[in-house]
């Protein structure tokens, strides 16, 4: 992502949502079923889908599919490199 000031700010839109923010702080403890997500927020399915759409589509997240529901994993990579970009900032 050097460089890629877009892929960035992608990163930092879809964290600027406090229901993607808690989501990924849920995400901290391990991978988790959309369903057990879903428990923590009072919204409906398909808006839980739409939020997990703009976490995947940015790369925090990765999605895999099982049976009905989707499991759902932090994508540490990523966060290493808007961790490396937000410490130029330091």
């Amino acid at each position: 992502m050097e460089n890629n000031y877009e892929e960035y700010a992608s990163v930092f839109k879809a964290l600027s949502d406090v229901t993607r923010l808690k989501i990924v702080k849920m995400l901290e403890s391990g991978e988790m079923c959309a369903c057990k997500i879903l428990d923590g927020f009072h919204i409906t399915q398909p808006t839980l889908s739409y939020h997990m759409k703009i976490l995947t589509e940015c790369g925090l997240v990765t999605g895999v599919r099982n049976g009905a529901w989707m499991r759902y994993t932090l994508n540490y990579e990523k966060l290493e490199q808007i961790k490396a970009f937000w410490d130029t900032f330091g």
